[in-house]
């Protein structure tokens, strides 16, 4: 049985672009406390767009 991590996150980033795509990654909380913000690929648009983390 796998032991829950309370050090990292599930966290959803979404596109700034507003096209409502998502992904879905990990962090560790005590590293990164603020949100994350991270540029990657949008397939709706086509283009590399900011990912900003969402709660």
């Amino acid at each position: 049985m796998a032991r829950k991590n309370e050090v990292r996150a599930q966290v959803a980033l979404r596109s700034s672009a507003g096209t409502g795509t998502v992904y879905r990654t990990t962090k560790n909380r005590r590293n990164t406390p603020d949100r994350l913000v991270l540029r990657k690929y949008d397939p709706k648009i086509r283009a590399v767009v900011e990912f900003k983390e969402s709660r």
